[in-house]
């Protein structure tokens, strides 16, 4: 069957899908020797149901795209219960190595000592400290204050006193020998204040790891200032450190202070962000576009809630992120960042026997027969009558059912009470039996496949992300498995029953149960033996009996046991 004819009877109204599976089906009509997989014209429950809403007045009572709804799923985040944000800056890395403030920006102070050297007509060689007065003493020259002067001012002042009384051969160098060491008082909201040494060119993140850091509950990390003699020489935000890597570095002088200010209002920032925190304002409110820019947001998101207070009353709003820009966040409020723009786009994988390429981007709201069509198979070799697909949907609920299963299983039979000595004892074998059964059977895992395929009609079912689809091959081979003495695969032949094919693997064990004998199809299907005729390609399974003589135990085991023969298509052995 053509792709036109397919979507004339299925979707007149995706153009999507059909520019899709146009593009795939010529890219794959080459191949003469395929044939293609068609679905015969089949109409749902589902598509009457569709129809039949189509006639229903289904206009909306609010216009749900303002922007100011949106999910309100989780009471409202409280910012004290959010560590800060930077609230990892402070575990010991800043306080390693003390510096040594030999550097090309480092200011001379008293107590610095100066190598000179000079040769020629002048011969010197000495270490010259600075005075208290900022000044180192040339003989010849005299007092030169070099107080405040960087490395390469200090050199140009040095040579400009000697040339000026030895003007000719004279040869000069300096060199910044070491610096006065410093003592700095680190209080405020720190974790530990106190009395700190350093040097002069120590960074102020030093000082602070010295006394353990910032108080996450109280403290500020934009407000830090440096006090000298009662007056501020340096406001620090620790946000531009965090952010872009910047931090003012003041020259520290001994009795120096830093001061941790008080935390100022916050907000908390939550949902699709790399880290939950607490993020502090330098004043009572912030854009968004400032927020986004300090929040480390996931790939993806789309849409912001904010909730919080006015004087109007509690607020929740829902924005687009290019809308959220130009809001105004104020204290106390919260922001949800969500990835919720849902993809028009799913992909499918396709295994088996079958052309092209093994996954497909299609259209979400695909179906099965438009990527059916669009396949093709190799002719004479693809059961195409036992095609199957698995969908992780579907064995989350197998697993949480066998889960469910089990666990009452557990409650029901390990809980019971005894009334004599020999029923206790029987209840000990039952109770070991049950708890090696529950541990084998949890260690399995679910095969998520759903039978679209039955009684030669394929389900049109609406695919979702991450299906697979399974088209066999034309197996000649039956498969004998369960409770038989030499499991196998045999070749399938015409007029064999299941006893036949049981009795060639060596016939039943001990521990199997007669009565009970599955037959596994290609396209997932499970029957009882009693029911069906064999085909190529089934599986026999022979399921194990249920080792008990407490009848209604053995009904709930039995029961079980098809439970996890369908998901899992594995017999467990008792």
């Amino acid at each position: 069957m053509n792709v036109s004819r397919l979507f004339k009877r299925f979707s007149p109204k995706r153009p999507l899908a059909i520019l899709s599976f146009a593009l795939l089906g010529s890219a794959l009509s080459s191949a003469s020797w395929a044939q293609s997989i068609s679905l015969p014209n089949t109409i749902l429950p589902e598509d009457q149901a569709r129809a039949q809403q189509e006639q229903v007045n289904d206009t909306p009572r609010a216009d749900w795209r303002s922007g100011t709804y949106g999910p309100v799923s989780a009471p409202m985040q409280n910012p004290d219960a959010l560590p800060p944000f930077g609230a990892n800056l402070f575990t010991g890395g800043f306080r390693g190595a003390m510096g040594d403030g030999l550097n090309s920006d480092y200011q001379v102070k008293p107590g610095d000592q100066v190598t000179v050297r000079a040769w020629g007509a002048f011969e010197f060689d000495r270490v010259l400290p600075v005075d208290a007065q900022g000044n180192i003493f040339i003989p010849g020259s005299g007092p030169l204050n070099i107080e405040g002067q960087n490395s390469q001012q200090v050199d140009n002042s040095v040579r400009r006193a000697i040339t000026s009384v030895y003007p000719d051969n004279v040869e000069v160098y300096t060199n910044l020998q070491g610096v006065q060491p410093v003592a700095v008082f680190v209080t405020g909201y720190v974790d530990s204040p106190g009395r700190y040494a350093g040097t002069p060119n120590d960074s102020l993140l030093y000082f602070l790891d010295q006394a353990g850091g910032i108080d996450q509950d109280l403290g500020s990390y934009r407000q830090i200032r440096v006090m000298r003699n009662e007056r501020s020489v340096a406001t620090v935000d620790l946000y531009d450190f965090l952010i872009n890597g910047t931090i003012a570095r003041p020259q520290f002088q001994d009795g120096d202070t830093i001061v941790v200010e008080e935390r100022g209002p916050a907000i908390a920032v939550g949902g699709d962000v790399h880290r939950e925190h607490r993020y502090e304002l330098l004043g009572n409110q912030l854009s968004g576009a400032e927020l986004v820019n300090l929040a480390r947001l996931k790939s993806g998101v789309s849409h912001v809630l904010l909730r919080g207070n006015r004087e109007s009353g509690p607020i929740a709003q829902y924005f687009p992120i290019d809308m959220f820009y130009g809001q105004t966040i104020r204290s106390g409020d919260e922001v949800m960042f969500s990835a919720d723009q849902r993809s028009e786009t799913i992909v499918v994988e396709v295994e088996g026997s079958y052309y092209g390429p093994s996954r497909y981007a299609l259209p979400r709201n695909a179906r099965l027969s438009e990527l059916l069509d669009a396949i093709a198979v190799p002719e004479r070799m693809t059961a195409v009558e036992s095609i199957s697909l698995q969908r992780e949907s579907v064995k989350e609920q197998q697993q949480q059912s066998m889960e469910d299963s089990l666990r009452r299983l557990e409650t029901t039979y390990l809980s019971a009470p005894s009334s004599t000595n020999e029923e206790a004892q029987v209840r000990a074998q039952e109770a070991e039996l049950i708890q090696n059964f529950v541990e084998r059977a949890r260690e399995l895992e679910p095969s998520g496949r759903m039978v679209v395929a039955y009684d030669g009609r394929i389900s049109d079912i609406r695919l979702q992300d991450g299906d697979v689809i399974t088209i066999p091959e034309i197996s000649d081979s039956m498969l004998i498995s369960g409770e038989v003495l030499v499991p196998q695969a045999a070749v399938y032949r015409p007029g064999m029953n299941v006893i036949d094919y049981i009795e060639s693997a060596g016939g039943f064990t001990q521990r199997a149960d007669e009565d009970h004998i599955l037959i596994v199809r290609q396209n997932g299907a499970v029957e009882n033996a009693r029911k069906v005729n064999l085909r190529p390609g089934d599986e026999i399974l022979v399921m194990p009996a249920a080792p008990t003589h407490n009848l209604q135990l053995a009904a709930t085991l039995t029961q079980i046991l098809y439970q996890v023969a369908v998901a899992t298509r594995v017999a467990v052995d008792l």
